[in-house]
């Protein structure tokens, strides 16, 4: 048995597990197995034990690898994306996680109109207020969403977040407890083009707390692949 099914199974496990414990269906949940930095074959191993949903941070590598693999395979990206890089994307990945300014949604909506595709994304949202990590303040989701709602051939399918880097995963309950209730709250807005289905957070060293505060995707990638290592201390998706 290979380290990659090993290490999803052990992931599917521990998903199941907690779901049995909050009283969720574990098919609410959707696996995203973060393949930055793997090599085809570790992919392929995983596509091999069932998984459909993988996420990249790089356009070009999720680009080399979206023409090296399987055409069923629905691609996120997951990481920060500058919007010289939008059109390289658009249309093509299921999912944009990271959508953090307006001049990004309106780039992302420009060019879906000029190739008539449709895209679907998410808000990508800074929980924890850290200075290192993108994305919006709580207090001003609710009025970016509604504004980037407006814009057309983009369809905001719910929130992403990153939580902090934590020793003991229970730390970051109140971070996805936090992000879940803002989810509900733009479900009450009742917004055209706006749906709060997906809130994507949780990832291999937290996504059992996620899991039990209402995340409906995780992100998940040392847990499957094996460990990445950087040359800055930072956090492991």
């Amino acid at each position: 048995m290979s380290e990659v099914y090993e290490g999803l199974k052990n992931v599917v496990e521990q998903v199941k597990e907690t779901c049995a414990k909050v009283g969720r269906d574990p098919d609410e949940v959707c696996l995203v197995a973060v393949s930055k930095t793997k090599p085809a074959d570790m992919i392929r191993e995983a596509y091999a034990a069932g998984v459909r949903d993988f996420g990249e941070n790089k356009v070009q590598e999720l680009c080399d690898k979206m023409e090296r693999l399987p055409q069923d395979i629905r691609w996120h990206m997951i990481g920060h994306l500058q919007r010289n890089k939008v059109k390289y994307i658009v249309g093509k990945v299921a999912l944009i996680h990271s959508v953090d300014s307006m001049r990004l949604a309106a780039e992302i909506s420009r060019l879906a109109v000029l190739n008539n595709v449709e895209q679907d994304i998410l808000i990508e949202v800074n929980v924890g207020g850290e200075a290192t990590k993108f994305g919006l303040s709580t207090e001003e989701t609710i009025q970016f969403v509604k504004e980037a709602a407006k814009l057309p051939n983009i369809h905001i399918k719910g929130l992403m977040t990153s939580a902090p880097y934590v020793e003991d995963s229970k730390e970051n309950l109140p971070i996805f407890h936090k992000m879940k209730e803002l989810a509900v709250d733009i479900s009450k807005e009742n917004i055209d083009n706006v749906s709060m289905n997906i809130l994507s957070m949780g990832m291999s060293q937290d996504f059992v707390a996620a899991i039990q505060e209402g995340s409906t995707m995780i992100r998940v990638g040392s847990k499957i692949f094996g460990q990445r290592y950087y040359f800055n201390q930072g956090e492991q998706m």
